[in-house]
């Protein structure tokens, strides 16, 4: 013999039998009215109602602009050539100080270690990152950020004009 897994109870609007006495017949429950509400949150919702029909633009917005496509592409680019001149130059400094202490040890003229003028070199060549990073900027990027904010000015005195 199989017993259902969980028990099972009538829905929330129905009552339950009442069982019936002798001699006093249980009346017949009338039909509940159908609930203003949803009684289970499972149940499908309701669509709501369509918004009437703008007029569309009569060129793409300015989140789908081929132009700001291209201006966060060269962002993302100039990002990583920055980062990785500064960061991979720290990481070779790192590794050749585990990896081979007998070249950071070794001397180089006037006495003075390798691992130490390695050191130092880090701040060049992070300012040659920044150089880089501001120099591609000017260069690569603030052409096609200005094409936009003059697209973006022509476009709110056009709806402005309106």
């Amino acid at each position: 013999m199989t017993h259902p897994p969980y028990p099972t109870h009538p829905p929330y609007d129905e009552q339950p039998q009442r069982p019936r006495h002798s001699g006093h017949p249980a009346p017949d429950p009338a039909p509940a009215p159908a609930p203003a509400q949803l009684t289970y949150p499972w149940q499908p919702q309701p669509r709501p109602p369509e918004p009437p029909p703008r007029r569309r633009p009569r060129h793409q917005p300015l989140g789908q602009h081929s132009d700001i496509r291209l201006l966060r592409g060269a962002y993302r680019r100039q990002r990583r050539v920055a980062t990785l001149t500064a960061l991979g130059y720290f990481t070779l400094f790192l590794l050749l100080s585990a990896f081979a202490p007998s070249l950071m040890t070794s001397t180089v003229s006037g006495g003075m270690p390798t691992g130490l003028l390695l050191g130092l070199l880090q701040v060049p060549v992070t300012c040659l990152a920044i150089w880089l990073y501001e120099h591609s900027a000017r260069r690569r990027l603030d052409p096609i950020a200005d094409r936009i904010r003059r697209q973006t000015d022509l476009d709110a005195k056009r709806e402005a004009a309106r």
